[in-house]
Parts: structure tokens; sequence; C-alpha cells
């Protein structure tokens, strides 16, 4: 039986990328955020100049039986604009931080897109039949003169192209002083809560003019401040529970049912610090970049600069597994702090099972680690290994002494090429990669067999 690690490295292929190779991109091209809404029918991407793309998966063709699973263009729309705020002279980027998917309810789909400031949630819904007939209105949908009018008829839906409409339905602004990092769908599927560096609010998905203030770190003397807030999320089924990370390396759980203000966690995971590791660097890689809860709500995954880290939520004083993400990298902080890479903020992933995790890298690379087996991959997103049906090789970086004949020495690692942000399907084994202006999809062919 293969296990998935093995399944991966040697049955992932590649299905789709975008856009077409060696095409120049801009700053606005860059994506900033993938996120597959809950049934991993629909992908949803950002990027830095404010849009948001959603990709649809194709279904199953009978003669075509490795089509499935391609993901192609749904819908692209403009979710936010470069803003001015006058009153501190300040631009607001129209850069997505974030996407979050609702749980759908009816035929249409619902998404939360954020900036820094402002939260808009948008819906998604299909036009395939328009209204013919009107009494009062001619084709082109101007009044008519009413004395024209000797008869009436009924209106009847004729079939028409499948359109893809994309409108927004609510705005959240003017909630957070400071910049918006995440937002989590609570899953009593009417509340939602934003983070930004000192604040946590609660909204109504209903109510756009007001929200509950749920955690307050700010210090009243500013030059008090000795940590921020990098990424919160609610538990996945029970509503009254969530969790934030700190920039100090801690987590927080917190729970609404003991005060409306959570400043008082109920639980704190912190690791002691070992003192014999301690250097310049140990504060800044030792801040939490992302936090996920698994799918069951038992365990905590979060990612720092070194390191993905796995916490049970019974044990608060030290984490249930620690790894290696790029280890190489520990003799290399006195640079890469010079080049500000220091400061990158990785994503983590939880596969549909919980028993796989992924996490991002650089040089276009990103790791798996098996939580059973305990086996771990390196694999790239390259254009080299996305040819479609593409089987990706893994990759192994040396820090010198003896080198393999594909090995990467650390010396040519590319920092500039980093995968930050990265999603995997809900249920099965399909995972989404950003790297800089591209999407790679890759999928096992073995499908089946990754389940469990």
């Amino acid at each position: 039986m293969l296990n998935p690690i093995q399944v991966l490295c040697s049955d992932i292929t590649s299905l789709s990328l975008e856009p077409e190779p060696f095409a120049s991109y801009t700053e606005a091209d860059i994506i900033s955020t993938v996120e597959f809404n809950h049934t991993g029918e629909l992908l949803a991407t950002g990027d830095k100049g404010g849009r948001v793309v959603i990709f649809q998966r194709e279904p199953e063709c009978k003669t075509e039986p490795f089509s499935q699973g391609e993901y192609n263009v749904y819908s692209t729309f403009q979710s936010h604009e470069p803003e001015f705020d006058y009153l501190k002279s300040l631009e607001i980027e129209e850069k997505i931080n974030k996407i979050r998917w609702l749980p759908q309810q009816n035929a249409a789909h619902f998404l939360l897109s954020t900036n820094d400031k402002t939260i808009k949630l948008w819906k998604v819904s299909e036009r395939d039949k328009r209204p013919e007939g009107y009494n009062l209105k001619d084709e082109e949908g101007r009044m008519k003169d009413l004395s024209t009018v000797t008869s009436l008829q009924v209106p009847v839906l004729k079939p028409m192209d499948l359109m893809v409409e994309v409108s927004p339905r609510r705005v959240f602004a003017n909630a957070h002083t400071y910049h918006v990092n995440s937002i989590s769908v609570n899953s009593d599927h009417e509340t939602y809560m934003s983070a930004d560096d000192l604040r946590i609010n609660l909204w109504h998905l209903g109510i756009t003019d007001r929200s509950f203030n749920i955690v307050d770190i700010k210090p009243v003397n500013m030059e008090d401040l000795t940590e921020v807030i990098t990424a919160a999320e609610f538990h996945p089924h029970h509503c009254n529970l969530f969790v934030y990370s700190s920039s100090k390396g801690t987590l927080r759980l917190c729970d609404m049912r003991e005060s409306a203000l959570c400043d008082k966690h109920s639980k704190l995971f912190e690791e002691p610090e070992d003192p014999s590791n301690r250097s310049f660097f140990s504060e800044i890689i030792s801040s939490v970049s992302d936090v996920k809860f698994s799918h069951s709500g038992r365990y905590l995954l979060t990612r720092d600069y070194l390191t993905a880290k796995v916490w049970d939520l019974n044990m608060e004083n030290k984490p249930l597994e620690i790894y290696q993400v790029h280890d190489y990298l520990r003799s290399k902080l006195c640079s890469l702090y010079e080049n500000d890479c220091i400061f990158d903020k990785f994503e983590c992933a939880w596969n549909g099972s919980d028993s796989v995790i992924m996490t991002g890298a650089y040089n276009n690379f990103f790791r798996m680690f098996d939580r059973n087996t305990k086996r771990d991959v390196t694999l790239e997103a390259s254009r080299e290994s996305s040819k479609p049906r593409a089987v990706l090789k893994p990759r192994r970086v040396c820090q010198g002494g003896k080198r393999r004949k594909d090995d990467i020495s650390v010396d040519s690692l590319d920092f500039t090429k980093k995968i930050l942000h990265t999603a995997w399907h809900p249920t099965e084994n399909i995972i989404a990669i950003a790297a800089t202006n591209n999407l790679y999809i890759f999928q096992d062919k073995l499908n089946q067999e990754m389940h469990g």
C-alpha cells in the first residue's frame, strides 16, 4: 500500500497554470491568497492588484478519464481599489490579504475578501435565462410610451448563454485602525471575525455598521508594545472558541462564553525557549505567521520562519510535533535579515484527513510532512514540472560536503521565488500553490489511494 507521501512524490500531475510561459508580469499580478470552497469545486485567488479570480473544477468526462480535476477560470472581478486615507495621509493598498468562502446555502456562492482595511461580501451566481416580453419596457429596457400599450402579454424566460454574475452584497468598513491580517467565518454561519495587528472584531454577516471588539492587546502607551496579533481562526465545530497567534510565538485559545472581551485567554500555548539557542534572530524567527485548526478541531498547525508545529488542544506546554521546513537556512539568518526575507509570512495547510501537512519555502519549493510515517518531501512548483501530466520529482538541498547529482546547494537557492500561499482541497489530494504570479494546481493520479 502506498503511503500519501510516496503517492504525492511519484504521481502529482500538473493540471493548469496561469499565465502563459515567460509572460512578463507586474506587481499587481502577484497572487496574495488562495482558498478552496467547502466542496473543493471552486478555488479563489486574490492578487496585489485587488482582483479575485475564481476557478471551477470541470465535471468528469466519460470519454476522457483524466479530464476531471481540471480547474478553469469561472469568473474574474475587481474586489478592491486603491484608496487614500486623508486624515492620516496614508495610501490603502488594494491587495487582497485573505479570501474566505461561506458554506453554500443555495444555488449562489458567497465569499468574503479583505484588503488592509475593508472587508467585502460577494455573491457569485449563474444566469442562463433572460426575461422577454415586458409590457412597459422595450427590448433595450427603455420605458415605452404608455399610450402605445394596447394589450397585455405575459413575460417569458428565454434560454441564453451562461453568465456568471458577481455582485457586492455587504461592505464592512471603518472598524480597523491597523492592517487586517485574518478573516474567519464562524461555524454558526452567521458571524465572522476579522483580526488586525492589535484587535479582533466580531461581525454579523448581515450587519455592516457595527462590530464587537473581542480582543484588544493595544497598550495604553504604544511605547510599551511588545507583540502583535499575526493570525486568528475560529474553531471548525465550536462557535464559541477561537485562536490567535502572536509575534512572540504564542497561541491563545479564547472562549467567548467566558466574557465579552476575550483579553484573558482560556489556554496559552507556548514552548519554553532553549537558552542555548538564543540569538539576535530568536524573536523574529519564533513569530507565528499562520495558524490553522485541523478539520477534526483537535489540533492546531502553526508556521514560524523555520518550522511547522502541530499542537494538541489538550497540551499547552509544548508542541506535539515539530517539523523542520528549511533548517539549512539557520546559518543564513544574517543575510536573510539584511534582504528582509526573514520577515516573510509563510502559510500552512492540512490535508482532508489531517494526516499530512503542507507549507511553502524558497526557490519555489514546498514541503509536505506525513504525520503518521514521519516521512517528508520537498517538491518544486516550476515550469519544468508543470507540463500537463508531468510527474513531480522530489528535490534535495545540501549544505556542503558530498553532493548528489540532483542536489541543490543552499547558496544557489533563489530567495525571490517563494511559496507563501498554499491550499489543500477539503477532501481530495488536489493542492493549489501560488508562486509569484503563477497558480499551480497539482493532483495525484491515484487520487482514490490517497484517502486516509
